[in-house]
C-alpha cells in the first residue's frame, strides 16, 4: 500500500519535523562562552543533537555522563536551551506545504518526541503551526520511550486511527523501530541528524527520503 493512503501521519520532532539545530547551536555556545570555551560550529553539533543533552554536552565540554558535576552542568544548559528554542527553529523545506494538504483532506497528524514536555510545549508553542497537531506524546506521558511501541500507540490512539492505516517518519534506528514494533508504516528521514556512523538504509524502513520535500511527493502525490 502507497503511504499516500493512509489515513494518518506521525512525526519525530527534532530531525524530522523541526530543524532545530540553530537554536541547539546558540545554546551550547553560549554555556561554552560562559565556561570560557571555545565555541562550535553548528555543522559540528547537527549530528550530535540525535543524542540528547548529554551528548551535546559530552561533546562540546568532553566529559562523560556520571562524571562529577554534569547534572548540575546538564541543568544549566537545559535553562539556556528553554531560553533560546523557538528563535531560529523551524520546519524542514516542504513540510508546511505538507502539514496544509494534510488539513485539507482532514487527515490527523501527530508528533511522538523523546523531548521531554517542558521543551517541546514551549516550541509548539512558539511555532503555532497550523493545522496543529493532534496528538503530541512526549516521555511524560509513557512508561517506555522509543523504540518501544507505546509511544506510537498512545498517539495513533489519540488521533483516533489504528495503527496498520498509520505511517510514521523518523530520523534515528529508535524511530523506525518504534513504529515497526507498534504496527505502522514507517519513513526514515535520511536527511535529519544523522550521526556519522549510522546507516537509514539498514535501518528497515518502508520508505527512505533523503530529502524533506520528498515527504509530500510521498504521502499526498
Amino acid at each position: 500500500m502507497s503511504p499516500a493512503n493512509y489515513q494518518a501521519v506521525l512525526f519525530d520532532l527534532d530531525g524530522t519535523l523541526l530543524d532545530t539545530a540553530p537554536d541547539f547551536t546558540t545554546s551550547i555556545n553560549l554555556i561554552l562562552t560562559r565556561h570560557q570555551r571555545p565555541t562550535l560550529a553548528e555543522n559540528d553539533i547537527r549530528a550530535i543533537i540525535t543524542h540528547g543533552s548529554a551528548g551535546l554536552l559530552s561533546h562540546a565540554f568532553n566529559c562523560s555522563e556520571g562524571d562529577p558535576g554534569f547534572e548540575t552542568l546538564r541543568a544549566e544548559f537545559l535553562d539556556i536551551y528553554f531560553e533560546n528554542l523557538a528563535q531560529n527553529t523551524c520546519l524542514f523545506p516542504g513540510l508546511a506545504q505538507l502539514l496544509d494538504a494534510l488539513g485539507q483532506r482532514d487527515i490527523p497528524w501527530g508528533i511522538v518526541t523523546n523531548k521531554p514536555r517542558r521543551f517541546t510545549d514551549a516550541i509548539l508553542e512558539g511555532l503555532a503551526l497550523q493545522p496543529a497537531p493532534q496528538s503530541v506524546v512526549c516521555p511524560d506521558d509513557v512508561k517506555h520511550n522509543k523504540p518501544h511501541a507505546e509511544p506510537v500507540l498512545l498517539a495513533c490512539e489519540q488521533v483516533g486511527i489504528a495503527p496498520q492505516h498509520t505511517v510514521f517518519i523518523g530520523d534515528h534506528l529508535r524511530d523506525i523501530e518504534s513504529g515497526r514494533n507498534a504496527g505502522t508504516a514507517t519513513i526514515a528521514a535520511a536527511f535529519g541528524y544523522i550521526d556519522d556512523e549510522e546507516r537509514p538504509q539498514d535501518w528497515g524502513a518502508d520508505y527512505l527520503v533523503d530529502d524533506s520535500r520528498q515527504l509530500y511527493e510521498l504521502l499526498i502525490a
